[in-house]
């Protein structure tokens, strides 16, 4: 890799492949059209998006287009089947939502669909000629304009519907199946009944029921799960990513609905967060650090120096730490305070060999997990920084920096667009951290370059991130217009596209499961130059390696310093005379 200042100046596409030309494998002759080609400045500047250019496989919808969908799926079954607008809404509520279900069920059994659903084409009983009625509920009796029913006919009294229809909406969205208060019918209670006879209240109460049946229950739509938010996302089946963006700015996975987590999946994110919340590591600290009282077997911290252990009340058993033997038996004899010669040679013997295993063991895989969720948590963090500055860029100093440099606000997005880059490249470092911790211990090759790719990740990440937040200062604490501000915008925009490039091939590598990486080490043979270090030129003919003798062999060294053994493949490093994997 080049030095640093080869990265500072962005004019030159040349040091901008070098920052990303990590080529494991030097094979010029090699062409693989998939892959993961860290490297493509062959960008569209015109691209509107800084974090994806991929189509958008989603839509966004507010309430009102919510509601508009709701009502155009009414009218096009309505009209297609030459039904009622409240039969209609039955219809597609006990489909999903489906028009097309609907329309296939219709069409196959129209009966069968009616008699499942509660649609009558004619009343169960009829009273064409009496001016009284007897409510079934009540067993009174009323005028006909005091009575109403389904299309069964089941008669019943304005109070008693009232009553019935408030307990069934006050029971929660089970109000959108309700059916006639007589047990022996079936018949569908539909949105016109509770028109007629529910309070106001009740009616609003319905109707934000069935407006949010038509997200809940229909399987390409979700709420989205950000705090507050009202939004819903319509999702298009068989897209290849499942990230969608709302308008309230909150990034989720629309298969899980946990925050977007590319290029972790979500059974491995599901076990992340329950790691995180769960008491495992509570206990893991507890075995590595503490020891069980003897007698009342709580366990206890060593915080001193002497192996005189005193458990708290009400035990205050007196023990030994070393071999949790009473302190009474201890003395001058067997060490004093701070050694425990019986403790020693009950070790030698063997005697504490499974008991300090578990412990090692406990310690160890409590310290790895702590190396990943801290650089997990601390990229957290570092987002949540980057959203605060991206909404102060928004807000302020996009204003500030026009009055001073000049320029109209449309010419600077690219600072906007670089923050907003910054936002994602955070997220997708942080869950990195998660794939790594569930990486398999065994499979060293790809641990290795995983490990490599990540942490050029965070190199060019930190070179976009200084860029954006340091640098730019320098043109908002001035009095004029600045010579250098447009040296300024070719390079932040240019760091923007490399690393926007980097992170979207790195994503997609992860989820290949780096896959041209062999069981033995480095990559395939066949994986070219471009495709792990994004271009097999450069300036001093770059992408051709180089040759090492050791031990009387010429090698091919490529420009990360590894050597691949003629026989296992593995990648090893210049100064290695001999295989490290297979010993050759």
């Amino acid at each position: 890799m080049d030095s640093e200042d080869d990265m500072h100046d962005a004019n030159d596409v040349d040091s901008l492949d070098d920052f990303y030309s990590g080529e494991t494998i030097m094979d010029s002759d090699a062409e693989a059209e998939d892959g993961y080609e860290f490297m493509d400045n062959d960008t569209d500047d015109s691209d509107d998006s800084p974090v994806s250019r991929q189509q958008q496989s989603y839509t966004v919808l507010k309430e009102a287009d919510i509601h508009q969908c709701q009502e155009d799926d009414i009218t096009r079954v309505s009209a297609v089947l030459s039904i009622s607008r409240v039969s209609s809404t039955i219809l597609l509520r006990h489909f999903h939502w489906s028009v097309s279900k609907v329309h296939d069920e219709w069409f196959a059994d129209e009966d069968r669909v009616r008699k499942i659903v509660g649609l009558l084409e004619r009343p169960v009983v009829q009273f064409p000629t009496a001016r009284e009625l007897t409510c079934g509920i009540c067993f009174e009796s009323y005028p006909r304009d005091r009575i109403n029913s389904a299309a069964c006919g089941h008669p019943f009294c304005t109070t008693c519907w009232t009553g019935y229809i408030k307990t069934s909406i006050n029971d929660g969205p089970g109000c959108l199946t309700l059916r006639c208060p007589d047990p022996s019918c079936s018949a569908a209670v539909g949105e016109d009944m509770i028109n007629l006879v529910a309070s106001d209240d009740d009616k609003g109460k319905y109707a934000r029921y069935l407006l949010r049946s038509y997200v809940e229950d229909n399987r390409m739509t979700k709420w989205c799960p950000a705090p507050g938010c009202e939004h819903a996302v319509n999702f298009v089946a068989g897209s290849a990513s499942y990230d969608v963006s709302c308008l309230c700015s909150y990034s989720f996975c629309w298969n899980c609905t946990e925050e977007a987590h590319r290029p972790v999946d979500c059974a491995t994110v599901a076990k992340w967060i329950l790691k995180n919340s769960a008491e495992s590591e509570n206990m893991n600290w507890i075995l590595a650090n503490s020891k069980p009282c003897p007698k009342c077997k709580r366990p206890i911290e060593k915080n001193q120096g002497c192996m005189h252990i005193t458990c708290t009340p009400p035990c205050k058993f007196e023990f030994c730490w070393l071999c949790l033997g009473a302190w009474s038996d201890h003395g001058e004899r067997t060490g004093g305070f701070y050694a425990c010669n019986r403790y020693e040679a009950a070790k030698q013997e063997g005697a504490y060999d499974e008991t300090e295993r578990r412990r090692e063991m406990a310690k160890n895989s409590l310290e790895r997990y702590t190396h990943y969720y801290e650089r997990w948590a601390t990229n957290q963090s570092s987002r949540q920084k980057a959203l605060a500055d991206l909404l102060q860029m928004q807000t302020v100093h996009v204003e500030k920096l026009s009055d001073i440099q000049c320029q109209p606000e449309s010419q600077l997005k690219f600072i906007t667009e670089a923050w907003l880059q910054i936002v994602e490249c955070r997220r997708v470092l942080k869950w990195t951290y998660a794939y790594g911790y569930y990486l398999p211990e065994h499979e060293l090759a790809k641990r290795q370059f995983f490990e490599y790719l990540q942490g050029e990740a965070e190199s060019g990440l930190e070179r976009l991130h200084q860029c954006a937040e340091k640098e730019l200062q320098g043109f908002l604490n001035t009095d004029g217009p600045s010579k250098d501000f447009n040296d300024f915008r070719t390079k932040l925009a240019g760091l923007t596209s490399v690393t926007r490039n980097y992170f979207e091939n790195l994503v997609r590598a992860l989820e290949n499961g780096l896959s041209d990486v062999d069981s033995h080490g480095a990559c395939s043979r066949t994986t070219s130059s471009k495709n792990v270090g994004g271009g097999g030129k450069g300036r001093g003919g770059r992408g051709k390696g180089s040759t090492s003798r050791s031990g009387g062999a010429i090698r091919n060294v490529d420009d990360l310093g590894h050597w691949n053994c003629e026989h296992c493949t593995f990648a090893n490093v210049r100064s290695a005379t001999t295989c490290q994997v297979c010993r050759r």
